[in-house]
């Protein structure tokens, strides 16, 4: 069992990053049309789900080899995430103003934890 000393990373401003950015995907994905229902849509909130899930996967682990292997899986999904959100301004799905909301939070925890991984590897 999983003491709760091992879930400090609750306790991270990167976590409060990755809540903002869980909230605004799912805000802003509610705006997409009918017809990305089973595309788009499920697949930004993947990607989302799969940035915290991977982060708190690799925080868990023991090794820094480990560790690192899972923040790179979340740094990945950041740039599916980005991609997609672009796409959503390209499609005009979403206003400049959304695009703009979204890429801020986006990017903020993106540079949270890219400078958490530095901080590992270090």
């Amino acid at each position: 069992m999983i003491s709760k000393d091992s879930k400090s990373y609750r306790k991270l401003i990167l976590w409060q990053k990755f809540k903002d950015l869980l909230l605004v995907t799912y805000k802003l994905t509610e705006k997409l049309p009918k017809s990305e229902e089973f595309v788009l849509k499920p697949q930004m909130r993947r990607a989302v789900i799969s940035i915290i899930s991977n982060f708190v996967e690799g925080y868990l682990k023991a090794s820094t080899k480990e560790k690192r292997h899972f923040m790179e899986i979340s740094e990945t999904s950041f740039l599916e995430l980005e991609a997609q959100s672009e796409a959503c301004l390209i499609l005009n799905y979403w206003t400049q103003k959304d695009f703009e909301e979204f890429d801020r939070t986006r990017s903020l925890a993106a540079y949270f934890l890219h400078k958490y991984t530095i901080k590992i590897s270090s």
